[in-house]
């Protein structure tokens, strides 16, 4: 959403040298994971991967909540990720831009600010208790979150030698999942326990209604509060902070090179073009999926909010543990034979949560982030493999891909508005079929010129 998640991207296909004239701790540090000079940036890094890990996953938790406090449809509340995604596929190539033209600090600088004043819009948007306005500040917070997303992952990469920039990005991307988790704990201790229950709204009288939707929305504020008191320390840290890097890539010039430009050229290399396909449902079956692990797990299971929370919890942590493993797997399997796996595990998940409806099923929603462990870097991996430097316009392709997180739990919603809470798990079976699809396109072609024995991956 991710994120988890859904949601990081770089062009991890190389990196910029140290740059000329940098001090001389910067060239003995050639070699080295992260040179001295630049570890305390690196570490203020860390922790933005970590916060927008956390600020993603927190509006998982939000889409139950608000179709609780609201009393709106399924279809309603997940305009939450509409709001979401849809503003980090708005601002992908704006991003790209900023960084190409004033440098990667200016563009993480410019991604935390917007940010931080996304998550403090949350406070009018408390006192208005309008569900638009909480809509305008998750669009803002997600905005800034795209800039920042895409100012990070080639800042990561810059800072060191280029030998070591894939191990440099593993171990910062690595922090993104951590974040999530931590963001869905923050919903499950702070916002879900407090919830007026619904059993209690239905005695109230109009008066008591309002207090309680108030006093529900209040516990919302906290932690994006603290989301954006956090950002807006990062930002003053980094901002003060000297750092000596390359410069950012040029500007990308769509229309050079003859035959039509990057953009003819991508539109025209299939494994690219249904690459991004695949990455449009793959980031769909997993903002689905982690949508509505809460409602399945109380509308089907008849678990309580808090419990919910803790499920949606553990699936997170299972995603974690599992990118370790698939890491592990990959060095035994081609890439796409074990993304043809997995996807065939996702679906067998997705249908069991359909027909069996109970604790089972629960638990097949949960095991779903097993599957999607593996997804987006695999995907994002195959897709760029052997684009030379159309990969760079590419990776920004793959970014906008995550419009499927915005798009497709509307059609979840409306499945289960339509029919039932579990029925509606037929949106990421479909989606994570269509990616096993891609899967067997790679497994049965051929590209010229790259080695089909074992392609590279870059993790995400």
């Amino acid at each position: 959403m991710a994120s988890s998640d859904p949601l990081s991207a770089s062009g991890g296909q190389g990196a910029a040298p140290v740059a000329t004239g940098a001090p001389p701790d910067a060239v003995e540090g050639a070699g080295k994971l992260v040179p001295r000079h630049l570890l305390v940036p690196f570490i203020l890094l860390l922790l933005c991967f970590t916060a927008w890990g956390a600020a993603a996953n927190l509006t998982d938790v939000l889409v139950g909540v608000f179709r609780g406090i609201f009393d709106m449809s399924n279809f309603q509340s997940s305009l939450v990720q509409f709001a979401y995604y849809g503003a980090y596929f708005l601002l992908a190539l704006p991003a790209a831009f900023i960084t190409s033209r004033f440098g990667y600090k200016a563009g993480v600088l410019v991604g935390l600010g917007l940010a931080a004043l996304g998550g403090l819009l949350f406070i009018p948007a408390g006192q208005i208790l309008a569900y638009e306005m909480f809509l305008l500040a998750l669009f803002v917070l997600a905005a800034g979150l795209s800039i920042l997303e895409t100012s990070a992952n080639p800042f990561v990469i810059a800072m060191g030698d280029e030998q070591t920039a894939t191990q440099r990005l593993n171990l910062a991307q690595a922090f993104n999942p951590i974040g999530a988790n931590i963001g869905v704990l923050m919903g499950a201790v702070l916002i879900l326990p407090g919830l007026t229950p619904e059993a209690s709204k239905v005695i109230m009288s109009p008066q008591e209604l309002a207090e309680s939707q108030e006093a529900d929305l209040s516990l919302v504020l906290t932690p994006y509060i603290g989301i954006a008191a956090v950002l807006i320390g990062i930002w003053v840290l980094i901002a003060v902070r000297k750092m000596h890097l390359p410069p950012a890539p040029e500007a990308i010039d769509l229309t050079e090179g003859g035959s039509g430009g990057t953009f003819s050229r991508l539109w025209a290399n299939k494994h690219y073009r249904y690459g991004v396909f695949a990455q449009f449902f793959n980031v769909a079956a997993q903002t689905c999926t982690w949508t509505f692990t809460i409602l399945y797990a109380q509308d089907v299971v008849g678990t309580s909010p808090e419990s919910a929370g803790w499920w949606l919890q553990i699936s997170l942590i299972i995603f974690l543990i599992s990118r370790f493993v698939m890491t592990w797997l990959l060095t035994i399997f081609r890439p796409t034979l074990l993304l043809l796996l997995m996807a065939g595990f996702g679906v067998l998940c997705c249908l069991t949560s359909m027909f069996v409806l109970n604790i089972v099923g629960l638990i097949a929603v949960v095991s779903i982030s097993a599957a999607l462990s593996l997804m987006f870097p695999t995907i994002y991996g195959v897709a760029l493999r052997g684009l030379g430097d159309d990969a760079k316009f590419g990776a920004a392709g793959l970014v906008m891909a995550i419009l499927g997180g915005a798009i497709m739990p509307m059609v979840h919603a409306a499945v289960m508005d339509a029919s039932s809470p579990a029925m509606g798990f037929v949106v990421p079976a479909i989606c994570l079929a269509l990616v096993a699809l891609y899967a067997l396109f790679d497994l049965r072609s051929h590209r010229p010129g790259v080695a089909s024995a074992q392609p590279e991956v870059v993790a995400s």
